[in-house]
């Protein structure tokens, strides 16, 4: 750039600190008719284009950008393109930028971390093992480091190097409540072998109404669970979901008007799409409530020779925003909807198919696990035809009060308060019935008590529905190596049992205004 075109770099910059994005976007396009392959142009106009809610637009950018990638970029412009292509749901062009010279090539640990982290987002763990693999022989041992070497670690089943990894990360920072909580995890706690003294000891150093505070009041819930102090235990789970629930809140009247507004957008039966099975790869669904056993019923479909799982994936939300071109972060909201009233459901399929068939690795079917999917069972019937959905249903109390006891980040805000679970349950109850009266046939309901009671039977039935013949590996879950990155990630490695039902019993004295408010 010359001096006149640096000064409008700067001055497009500071527009859009000021959120000025139509005078930001007019200079960055007369920067782009001068510099039409500049990539860091092009990355800064899609952020622009983001911010006034525009997808479509502000993909065409990254894209641009993607192809205009020189042999000697440096590893950083190729980390942020390759970030921002996955957020918007472009994992070809994603996965493309990862084979760049330069990321290849680096030995920089923070930019291995950082492409690592971009794998990891595509569902890749074992590549992004590979990459912090490479990133601690560059000598990084940070704490955020060491916790997320350890989480990967865990989901590719290292589970012994994972706790070590923990115990690391713990050391150098102290008050890191994520990893004190993994830690809790990876094995059940004992008398002889418990942290409870060393989590008193973080918590009193950790800052008050963080979600570090909380993370060590949920690990602290799961010692004392194991250790049988019930009344210790719930307090503590108390604790942390207050923490969460007054950091987040929960608009029940919200939620409950996108639900209606979903059962009024397909208000009738879902009628057969023209769309005509090209003999690709196709989707299998699986959806339900977050810690229902999806993670489980992966894992025995997954198992099947013609499958392949591949997570929980963030595609169809995404292509959904993208073919609506309408941006945001929820997986649905009612700018979304409003937009979707004049949704294309084959391009919807079509992008979807594009940026997700390369999971399936040569098999005929590919799994996408992505619970709250549930929601989009609509947009799905008519979009991919094709598509199998499988519903996991868990009995109320079980998957209420496990998804109580989970501490999910900033995602379902709806799990940190009892009265905000209940209303949750409901809208998702009905939302289920409501599918299955407009698309009736479309989605199987499987009951994880049954699937755990008598698997093979269960099992049978669930591939006759996706058109598979049952094959007795299916059911040896623990030989399964494919990596997990759900927080069932240590319990599916053993063998298949029911020791999760009915849990929450041991506090139901504590749960029963949750229960009454599921009668009701």
């Amino acid at each position: 750039m010359n001096t006149a075109d640096h000064g409008d770099w700067l001055q497009a910059q500071r527009h859009i600190a000021a959120g000025r994005w139509d005078q930001a976007s007019g200079l960055l396009q007369a920067l782009l008719q001068r510099h039409p392959r500049a990539v860091p142009i092009h990355l800064l106009m899609a952020g622009v284009i983001l911010a006034q809610g525009r997808v479509r637009d502000a993909t065409r950018h990254l894209l641009l950008g993607a192809q205009s990638l020189k042999p000697d970029a440096n590893v950083e412009l190729v980390c942020r393109l390759a970030q921002s292509l996955s957020k918007l749901g472009e994992s070809a062009a994603a996965r493309a930028c990862l084979q760049h010279p330069a990321a290849t090539g680096t030995h920089s640990g923070t930019a291995l971390l950082a492409l690592a982290h971009v794998q990891q987002g595509l569902g890749l763990h074992e590549q992004a093992l590979a990459l912090m693999e490479r990133a601690r022989a560059s000598g990084l041992r940070d704490p955020d480091f060491l916790y997320f070497h350890a989480l990967q670690l865990q989901f590719n089943g290292r589970l012994g190097e994972a706790e070590a990894g923990m115990e690391a990360c713990l050391a150098a920072g102290p008050t890191f409540g994520r990893a004190s909580l993994t830690l809790a995890r990876l094995r059940r706690q004992t008398p002889q072998h418990n942290h409870v003294d060393e989590l008193r000891r973080r918590l009193r150093n950790a800052p008050a109404g963080s979600e570090d505070q909380a993370a060590f009041e949920f690990a602290l819930y799961k010692e004392f669970d194991d250790l049988g102090e019930h009344a210790q235990a719930w307090q503590a789970l108390e604790r942390g979901n207050a923490i969460m629930h007054r950091r987040l809140g929960y608009d029940a009247a919200a939620e409950q008007v996108v639900f209606e507004g979903l059962r009024q957008r397909f208000d009738r039966p879902l009628q057969e799409s023209a769309i005509e099975d090209d003999g690709g790869p196709q989707p299998i669904f699986i959806v339900g409530m977050p810690r229902s056993g999806t993670t489980l019923l992966e894992r025995i479909v997954g198992n099947h020779s013609r499958v392949t799982p591949a997570g929980e994936l963030a595609d169809l939300p995404r292509q959904l925003r993208w073919t609506a071109d309408t941006h945001g972060h929820a997986l649905l909201d009612l700018p979304l909807l409003r937009a979707s009233e004049a949704l294309d459901f084959e391009l919807l399929g079509r992008r979807y198919l594009e940026q997700t068939r390369w999971r399936a690795q040569g098999r005929r079917y590919y799994i996408d696990k992505l619970p709250p999917n549930f929601m989009l069972v609509g947009f799905i019937r008519r979009a991919l035809p094709q598509a199998r959905i499988l519903h996991m249903v868990r009995e109320p109390m079980d998957v209420c009060f496990s998804n109580y006891r989970a501490l999910f980040g900033d995602s379902y805000a709806y799990s940190y308060d009892l009265t905000a679970l209940a209303h949750h349950h409901r809208q998702y109850r009905q939302l289920m019935a409501h599918w299955h009266a407009v698309g009736p046939g479309f989605v199987l309901d499987i009951a994880y008590d049954d699937l755990v009671r008598d698997t093979t039977a269960a099992a049978k039935r669930i591939l006759d529905f996706c058109g598979l013949q049952f094959e007795p590996g299916c059911l040896d879950t623990a030989a399964n190596a494919a990596p997990v990155s759900t927080l069932s990630s240590v319990q599916v490695r053993a063998p298949i049992h029911s020791r999760g039902r009915g849990e929450w019993q041991r506090y139901a004295a504590q749960l029963q205004p949750l229960r009454s408010a599921l009668q009701g």
